[in-house]
């Protein structure tokens, strides 16, 4: 029944994990149970924000804990009904620099939670949020230059078909968690499910330079700050509003009976695709900020161009995007506005950026 759901959400303060949070408390009578270490910058503000969301309700339940530390884990899944894994290390620069504690977090964190779910004994269901990286750098795709942006020559996203090729530390770490997400549905029948999600973007996301890179660029317009934009500013990825990958975790849930032991490929596709350049041309647009940026080489990991064909999750669920570039645009500047006390009030000197070890990567063009 309705009122007995338990929804465990692992990494539930975050950006992806609190937005969830916040549509299983307003929309359904589940009872949420929030498991996140509050390491990251601005997660706090998310979970008070939960906690007066929530009320006097009680069904809110609050665990401060690690997804390394195994019997913490066991007791939070013992008895969930189903488990949303969002809890990562998500930076392809933070694995170079440290790629033990970033197979510890994503890989040994992950088969932590699948233990846990399989020693509960409830079959709980399981969503697994990978990424887009565990396709590499696909360099057997040729691309075409088109002014301010790649594309790819065939006009096609790419599918699920993509051969996996992990490119970097992160990207070995969330292919290996993902691979054992999947496999637990094959091996021990939970009913697990894994989405390969593209750029997500939207409210309650603490931007930086290396995750949530649209959410970076708006605000530094907003305060006057610089980026840094690593190659030459064509590279393209498909922007997935967080409304709409909430839409889809929904639609994964609800077709269980077609989700159960599959891969999906979700973003915002071609419609919703864009440069950084067209980006910050955009930005300027809508704000009337310069967003002032200086260049250094590719890093280790960069992608060209990723853009999500989600034909797959479109057929089994009739799920697809509603929400333009635009408008993910309009509605963080609106939460900024709003809470602009909340983010950081360091400046970041482009002078002072670091760039990872640069790599020697041409355009494929046809």
């Amino acid at each position: 029944m309705e009122n007995t759901r338990i929804a465990l959400i692992f990494g539930g303060a975050g950006f992806i994990g609190a937005n969830w949070a916040q549509r299983l408390l307003e929309t359904t009578a589940a009872q949420v149970h929030v498991f996140d270490n509050l390491s990251r910058w601005g997660v706090k503000h998310n979970l008070e924000w939960l906690k007066r969301l929530a009320g006097d309700s009680g069904r809110l339940q609050v665990t401060v804990g690690d997804i390394r530390d195994r019997e913490a884990v066991e007791r939070a899944t013992r008895g969930a009904h189903e488990i949303y894994h969002f809890a990562a290390q998500v930076a392809v620069t933070s694995s170079l620099d440290d790629p033990q504690t970033d197979f510890d977090i994503n890989l040994g964190g992950t088969l932590n939670i699948l233990e846990g779910a399989r020693k509960s004994g409830n079959r709980p269901f399981l969503l697994f949020t990978s990424t887009n990286k565990v396709y590499g750098e696909m360099a057997e795709h040729a691309l075409v230059s088109t002014g301010e942006r790649y594309r790819y020559a065939d006009g096609h996203g790419i599918t699920e078909a993509q051969p996996l090729d992990f490119h970097s530390p992160y990207g070995c770490s969330k292919g290996g968690a993902e691979q054992y997400v999947h496999d637990y549905a094959r091996s021990y029948h939970l009913p697990t499910t894994v989405l390969r999600m593209s750029c997500i973007a939207g409210p309650r996301q603490f931007g930086n330079e290396d995750q949530g890179w649209v959410a970076h660029f708006l605000y530094s317009a907003m305060e006057g700050k610089p980026v840094v934009i690593y190659g030459d500013g064509r590279q393209v990825r498909d922007v997935l509003y967080v409304g709409d990958l909430l839409d889809a975790f929904a639609a994964v849930r609800d077709h269980r009976e077609l989700t159960e032991g599959q891969i999906y490929n979700v973003g915002g596709g071609e419609e919703n695709a864009t440069s950084l350049l067209e980006l910050i041309a955009q930005i300027e647009a809508m704000t009337g900020q310069r967003l002032r940026y200086t260049r250094a080489p590719m890093r280790v990991g960069d992608q060209l161009i990723y853009v999500t064909d989600h034909a797959k999750l479109t057929r089994q669920t009739g799920w697809k995007p509603q929400t333009t570039l635009r408008e993910t645009l309009d509605a963080i500047l609106d939460w900024w506005t709003r809470n602009r006390s909340l983010l950081p009030q360091v400046a970041v000197m482009a002078s002072a950026a670091t760039p990872a070890t640069p790599i020697q990567q041409l355009p494929r063009t046809a």
